[in-house]
């Protein structure tokens, strides 16, 4: 069961990731600027996460077997198309059929763990698939960069046709079928709509900064940090690429020990909602680091951005105790509706801010990405904010009783700060 669908998402990540190290060949190919590289590389985010919903509602219907088996071939189609396009709109059209091919990857492994795993190793499991998946990021990075200078980027997309396919077969041959009871308790359930996912106040608590942190941390690693060595850093492509491998290989062991941190904190009863906005508020601070330039290795702040990407380990185990099973994969749909379409409003908007600045020989100045990247960190700032609302008004609200001296309950019911649920249970909508 995990094997197929973990394949199917190392795919996903391997698509998702290997415009950084395409992009100088497009350019160079196709005349492509700041802008049409961001477009060309968001507009897998924008169709990916567009299709999230439905895709979930397949999955819960059909199974993750038949579902995913689909999509994979028409993955393979766009890998085809794209490796014979001879025009900036067939690129387009093509990135834009590998994300609709692969936009059910995560959600139909992320579905079989829910189904087949106990509820409290779900993260732990997610936390495996996740770092199994990622390991596309590294393949994107310097064994990518052997392959085009050995077949070039038209024969790479040809050797992807392939694996997809092959992938596609293992799927539907391999995987099993979800058993009935759950395709029975689905149907005698409410249906899960958009509007009762996003009205669900637990739900409106987490989802700005899951969005914000996981999205823009993909942005990053898809395209923006390898402009940013090149242009900022003044790394050599040799260089350039080592340093891309270590960070999908940070990325792909961050998801494992993220899964088996969450599983652990657990067990100490430490809300992984909490655990969520700590990986968020280090990603913040890494940004910081790379905008006001402060003289640390940059492999460090970069390596951040690198786990705050796999933290999906941690978002969708909080989504897996909001609602039940048997609507899984359209709650993770919606969620991760968000973190693709922040992810194409990030990695495209930073083109477009950097883009208003003269570039010089292909490369742009330092205060481009400083404004790019700024702008992002702001509104990761501003979500993790939203995150920590009720917490900061239940702490204002003991610290004013402290100041005018109001009786405090007894000692031994009192919480602290850190102890504060999101929400109280009451807020939440029951299933």
């Amino acid at each position: 069961m995990f094997l197929p669908f973990a394949a199917g998402y190392y795919l996903a990540y391997l698509f998702r990731t290997i415009n950084g190290a395409i992009s100088p060949a497009l350019a160079s190919d196709f005349g492509l600027d700041a802008a049409e590289l961001g477009l060309l590389a968001s507009v897998y985010f924008l169709v990916f996460g567009l299709f999230q919903i439905p895709i979930g509602a397949f999955l819960d219907r059909f199974g993750p077997r038949r579902v995913q088996g689909v999509l994979l071939v028409i993955a393979a189609g766009g890998a085809t198309l794209f490796g014979n396009a001879s025009s900036f709109p067939e690129l387009l059209i093509a990135r834009a059929m590998i994300g609709l091919g692969v936009a059910g990857s995560l959600m139909a492994g992320l579905k079989s763990i829910v189904t087949w795993f106990p509820r409290e190793r779900v993260a732990l499991a997610n936390g495996w698939m996740i770092m199994l998946g990622s390991l596309g990021a590294v393949t994107a990075t310097a064994p990518t960069d052997w392959l085009l200078e050995s077949v070039g980027w038209r024969g790479l997309f040809g050797i992807l046709t392939l694996a997809t396919v092959l992938v596609s077969g293992l799927v539907y041959i391999v995987a099993p079928e979800p058993v009935a009871e759950s395709e029975t308790a689905a149907i005698d359930r409410k249906p899960l709509t958009l509007r009762l996912i996003y009205s669900d106040p637990r739900f409106l608590r987490v989802a700005p900064l899951s969005a914000a942190c996981i999205g823009s941390s993909w942005a990053f690693q898809s395209l923006w940090a390898s402009a940013w060595l090149t242009d900022v850093e003044g790394l050599d492509r040799q260089s350039r690429a080592a340093h891309m491998f270590l960070m999908a290989l940070v990325l792909s062991l961050g998801a494992l020990l993220l899964g088996a941190a969450a599983d652990r904190l657990r067990k100490r009863s430490i809300r992984t909602e909490s655990f969520l906005a700590c990986v968020g508020g280090l990603l913040i601070l890494a940004e910081f680091v790379l905008i006001l330039r402060i003289p640390l290795p940059s492999i460090l702040p970069w390596s951040m951005v690198s786990i705050a990407g796999a933290a999906t380990v941690l978002s969708f185990a909080v989504v897996a105790d909001y609602f039940p099973k048997e609507v899984a994969a359209r709650a993770n749909g919606g969620l991760n509706l968000l973190h693709f379409g922040w992810a194409f409003l990030i990695q495209y908007g930073i083109g477009l801010v950097i883009e208003q600045w003269p570039s010089q020989d292909g490369h742009y100045p330092i205060a481009a990405y400083q404004a790019a990247f700024g702008l992002s960190a702001v509104l990761q700032l501003a979500a993790l904010v939203w995150f920590a609302l009720p917490s900061i008004r239940r702490l204002g609200k003991h610290l004013s009783r402290l100041v005018i001296g109001e009786r405090e309950p007894p000692t031994g019911s009192m919480m602290h700060a850190t102890d504060l649920p999101v929400l109280e249970p009451c807020e939440g909508i029951e299933w």
